[in-house]
């Protein structure tokens, strides 16, 4: 018996620089995607990626006073305490999760987490 092996495709989503070097994806719609997914439901969840980027790289009295403790302790406070970005990293990463669990996955596609990719590229297998 000839076992067949399933075709993944990858659709990379291209990060976005027209406004600088900010962590955002394009939210062009991929021609793949097409009859896989609604363009809407694809731009809502770019959006919503992108949007907690910026949340992420938001610069405010939190990152100053985690920046202050930093020099103060050696950066050994970190051993004991999460910055805000790696909370709103954790934040992204439950939100891919739900997306992948209710939306994409039913319809045979995965959101990879930018995060393991060197933040490069947003990408789903088909």
């Amino acid at each position: 018996m000839r076992q067949q092996t399933a075709i993944t495709a990858k659709v990379f989503i291209q990060r976005d620089y027209s406004s600088g070097t900010m962590c955002q994806f394009q939210t062009k719609f991929p021609s793949e995607l097409e009859n896989r997914i609604d363009k809407q439901q694809f731009e809502e969840t770019v959006r919503a990626l992108n949007n907690m980027y910026a949340e992420a790289e938001k610069l405010g009295s939190q990152s100053y006073i985690e920046g202050c403790l930093a020099c103060l302790t050696a950066y050994t406070v970190f051993l004991c305490m999460e910055t805000h970005y790696e909370k709103v990293l954790k934040k992204i990463a439950k939100y891919i999760q739900e997306q992948n669990d209710k939306i994409y996955a039913p319809r045979g596609l995965l959101l990879t987490d930018p995060i393991e990719r060197g933040l490069g590229t947003l990408y789903s297998d088909c």
